[in-house]
């Protein structure tokens, strides 16, 4: 792979995972009030979830690259 789509790799992949967890987020409270109509248990097992899933993409993300640099 050459040195300039190395580069460009994890830029493109890190500006996707911020721009679709900007969408959720932006969403989340609307999602979290509707639920809580249901149950105040279920909205914050989904909002603990949600940012929970921001991390583990992250923490996913380093632990493949870190796997296939070597």
């Amino acid at each position: 792979m050459s040195e300039e789509r190395k580069g460009k790799s994890p830029v493109l992949a890190a500006l996707f995972i911020l721009l679709g967890t900007g969408v959720v987020f932006y969403f989340l409270p609307r999602v979290m009030i509707a639920l809580g109509g249901v149950s105040p248990w279920l909205a914050g097992l989904v909002g603990t979830l949600l940012v929970l899933c921001f991390f583990l993409l992250f923490w996913l993300r380093a632990r493949y690259q870190r796997n296939h640099d070597n």
